[in-house]
C-alpha cells in the first residue's frame, strides 16, 4: 500500500480513554523520553507538524470546553486534520440492555453519547487512527471470557481493513499498559509521515509496528543465557531463566526487555517478573492461569536439558582454565615466557 506524500503543517490529536480502561496508557505515556510528549506538543522536535493534544487526563479544559473540539471533529469542522487515539476496549452497545456501557459527553437532549457513536463519527474523518494499549488493540482484560460487555479491540469494531483518510490502516501499539517510548516513537513516525518526511509506517499482520514487535521478549532478556544452558529458576527469588515458573518470553512479541520501561530500566523478566504475554492478541485468556509453566515449556526444557548440562560442563572447564594466570607470570630469576630474540645481543 502506498499513500501520496503529505505536507501537513498542523494536526490535532484527539485522545479518548472512554473505552473500558484504567487510563493506564495515558499515565504511562507521560513517562516517555524518546521523545517526551511535552517536546512534541511544545514543538521542540524538528520537522514535526504543530500538534494540539486533547486528552482528558492531561487537559486544562473541563466539561463543554473540553468536549467542543470532539464535537467539531465529528461534524468535520476542524481547521486541521486530526489523529484519533483510542484507549480502552470497545464495548458492544448492541447488548447494553436498557443502559449503556460507556459514554463521553451528552447529546443535545441530555442522553449520554456512547463511545461507539463517537467512533462511528470520528474514525472515518481521522487522518490516522491509533489504538493505545492492549485493551484498545485486542480487547485486553475487559474482553476476557465471561465478560458481560462483549467488548473487543478497535480493529474488531471498525474492521481490520479499515483505512483512515490518509489511507493508513489502524495502528496498534499494544501493552498493558503501553510501553511509553513505544507509543511516542510510533506517534512521532506518524507525525513525520504527515509532514512528508517519513515513509508509510511498517506494520505486521496484527497492525503492530514491525520494528517494535518483530522480536521476542526472550531475544532481549537478561536471563536468556540461562535458558540456553537449561539452568532454570524454581522460585521467584532466583536470577535464572523463569520459563518453568510461568514466563512466556520465548514466544511473545515485545521489546520491553531490550528497551526497558523508563530510561532503559526495567522490562518484566529483567527485574524479576515473568512475561504474561500482555502485548499479544490472545491476552489474557490464552495465557491463563498465570504463573503456571507455559504449554510447550515442559517439552522444550526437557529437550534442552542434556545439551545444557553438556555445555555447562565444557564452559566450567574453560572457565577454570582462563581463571588462572599464565605460568610465566612470576618474579623468579629466569625469563620463562618463551621470548626468542630476533637478533642475539652478543
Amino acid at each position: 500500500m502506498t499513500t501520496e506524500p503529505q505536507r501537513i503543517e498542523e494536526l490535532y490529536i484527539l485522545w479518548t480513554s472512554e473505552g473500558l480502561s484504567c487510563d493506564g496508557d495515558t499515565v504511562s505515556v507521560t513517562a516517555a523520553a524518546q521523545p517526551r510528549i511535552e517536546d512534541v506538543v511544545l514543538g521542540l522536535v524538528p520537522g514535526l507538524p504543530k500538534v494540539r493534544l486533547h486528552n482528558k487526563v492531561l487537559a486544562y479544559e473541563n466539561g463543554d470546553e473540553f468536549m467542543e473540539v470532539f464535537w467539531k471533529a465529528s461534524r468535520g469542522e476542524l481547521d486541521a486534520p486530526f489523529i484519533l487515539v483510542v484507549e480502552g476496549s470497545i464495548p458492544n452497545e448492541n447488548i447494553n440492555g436498557e443502559g449503556y456501557w460507556t459514554a463521553m459527553g451528552n447529546h443535545p437532549d441530555g442522553t449520554p453519547k456512547t463511545l461507539n457513536e463517537w467512533l462511528d463519527e470520528l474514525a472515518p474523518r481521522a487522518w490516522a487512527v491509533v489504538a493505545a494499549g492492549t485493551c484498545a488493540t485486542y480487547g485486553g482484560i475487559h474482553a476476557m471470557a465471561g465478560n458481560p460487555t462483549g467488548c473487543m479491540g478497535l480493529a474488531d469494531y471498525l474492521g481490520w481493513d479499515f483505512r483512515a483518510t490518509s489511507g493508513l490502516p489502524i495502528v496498534n501499539v499494544p501493552g498493558c499498559p503501553v510501553q511509553p517510548d513505544n507509543f511516542m516513537e510510533t506517534l512521532t513516525w506518524l507525525l513525520f509521515h504527515a509532514a512528508g518526511a517519513a515513509p508509510v509506517i511498517p506494520l505486521d499482520e496484527q497492525l503492530r509496528p514491525q520494528w517494535l514487535f518483530g522480536k521476542t521478549v526472550h531475544e532481549g532478556c537478561d536471563r536468556a543465557a540461562y535458558y540456553e544452558q537449561a539452568d532454570f529458576a524454581h522460585d521467584y527469588s532466583s536470577p535464572k531463566c523463569q520459563v518453568k515458573i510461568g514466563c512466556w518470553g520465548p514466544i511473545i512479541n515485545c521489546n520491553v526487555t531490550k528497551r526497558g520501561w523508563m530510561d532503559g530500566i526495567g522490562g518484566c523478566p529483567n527485574v524479576g517478573g515473568i512475561c504474561i504475554g500482555c502485548t499479544m492478541p490472545g491476552f489474557p485468556d490464552k495465557f491463563m492461569p498465570f504463573m503456571d509453566e507455559p504449554p510447550g515449556a515442559v517439552v522444550s526444557s526437557m529437550l534442552i536439558a542434556p545439551y545444557g548440562r553438556f555445555i555447562r560442563t565444557l564452559r566450567s572447564i574453560t572457565n577454570k582454565t582462563v581463571n588462572q594466570e599464565p605460568k610465566w607470570h612470576h618474579a623468579g630469576d629466569e625469563l620463562t615466557s618463551g621470548y626468542d630474540p630476533r637478533w642475539s645481543s652478543e
